[in-house]
């Protein structure tokens, strides 16, 4: 059924509803209104602008569902030229301790083309079932087509749980399906865990700027959608020998044509080390003073053969470009050594970076928050020490080339 109807018994002609549309979705034809769903977004202006009640909007109703009759933990797998992207192995690392806790298989949704090897490797890492839809018609890009295949999958097999990264393409896509499907979707999750008394789906994420984190239960709803942080969990190993996994194949389902078009896709040209997946990080923040004195920071970076980071009060100010960003609102990283020069620690820096295995700071506050969060700390003026320890490092480097 259309979300949108006009009846046409009632409407006289009078062109009210397409003068006020704001997305041109009305034309007259044979003096009766016909509305393009295409372009409606269902903003209800021609409703409110028909003297005769020519125009209803149907809407679905969310109602509470049945949900003993769903099981077992999904997971979305996001892959990007023949590989599947990173944080998956999170996920699935994620969806084994759920499982020890709920003793449910794990499934994964695979869509595109020329899968069968992702779909092995899946396997390998400990999912119990691929369900797969293997075909030329699915564009990498297709963020439409996708939801859809995602959404008549879930449907169908009833998972109680359905994960996915929380990247550009998991927020895109999982909204999208949660909508289809009507259940919610607890978005950038930092902890997943099953409530011991009801085995709910804890979904916990930060709130409030980061000042509290707040865990999230979907006791009505069914499956119980969550997008994980990436950086956050750690990876799923391989499984040991003996595994057995199941790849299913979807083939009765039909593929919808896309209403995206891709005219071109641009590679972001970037001459650095990508942040996410360094290994070492020397980040900025306000106490470099001065946009020009970032060098310094990208020198210590360049010595390391790392990545260069910041807070967001340096990227506010306009020192540095918005990517580099790291915390709450920017990226989570997860690097072997993190140093944070002229950082105070402010929590929503924290969060993004708090994993890392160790952290260094530099800070000439000795009461700075920074250092409570800090494996090695070194009080001082970063305009001698960070020059210091570039020269330290080279002659190291130098030492060894030799």
């Amino acid at each position: 059924m259309e979300p949108i109807k006009v009846i046409t018994d009632k409407c006289v002609g009078c062109e009210l509803c397409v003068k006020v549309c704001p997305y041109d979705a009305i034309q007259m034809i044979n003096k009766k209104a016909v509305i393009d769903i295409e372009k409606c977004t269902l903003c209800g202006a021609c409703i409110e602008a028909c003297k005769f009640d020519a125009i209803v909007i149907y809407k679905r109703s969310f109602k509470e569902q049945e949900v003993t009759s769903y099981s077992g933990i999904c997971l979305y797998a996001e892959h990007r030229n023949g590989k599947l992207a990173s944080v998956i192995l999170e996920i699935i690392g994620a969806a084994r301790k759920l499982k020890e806790d709920l003793n449910e298989n794990i499934s994964a949704i695979l869509l595109g083309n020329g899968m069968n090897s992702l779909a092995e490797e899946l396997v390998l890492y400990g999912v119990d079932e691929v369900w797969m839809i293997d075909s030329p018609e699915i564009g990498e890009f297709a963020e439409d087509v996708q939801a859809e295949l995602v959404a008549e999958i879930l449907i169908e097999k009833k998972p109680e749980i359905f994960l996915g990264g929380g990247t550009i393409i998991g927020r895109s896509i999982l909204p999208r399906v949660a909508a289809k499907i009507l259940t919610g979707l607890t978005a950038d999750c930092t902890e997943l865990t099953i409530d011991s008394e009801n085995k709910l789906l804890s979904q916990t994420r930060p709130a409030f700027g980061g000042n509290i984190m707040a865990t999230i239960l979907c006791k009505n709803h069914r499956p119980q959608m969550a997008t994980v942080r990436h950086k956050v969990m750690c990876e799923a190993k391989k499984v040991k020998s003996g595994h057995e996994g199941k790849i299913v194949k979807f083939n009765h389902i039909k593929i919808p044509k896309t209403k995206i078009e891709v005219l071109e896709f641009v590679k972001e040209e970037d001459i650095t080390v990508n942040l996410v997946d360094a290994d070492f990080i020397v980040s900025g923040g306000r106490g470099l003073q001065d946009p020009k004195n970032f060098v310094l920071i990208e020198e210590l970076a360049r010595t390391i053969d790392g990545a260069v980071g910041a807070s967001r009060a340096a990227v506010d100010a306009g020192w540095i470009p918005y990517s580099h960003q790291v915390g709450l609102t920017g990226k989570t990283v997860k690097p072997i050594v993190y140093i944070a020069c002229g950082i105070s620690g402010a929590i929503q820096h924290l969060a993004g970076m708090k994993s890392s295995d160790i952290i260094i700071a530099i800070n000439n506050d000795p009461n700075a928050p920074i250092f409570d969060f800090s494996q090695y700390g070194i009080i001082g003026d970063l305009f001698e020490v960070v020059p210091e320890l570039i020269k330290q490092l080279k002659g190291l480097t130098g030492s060894k080339n030799k």
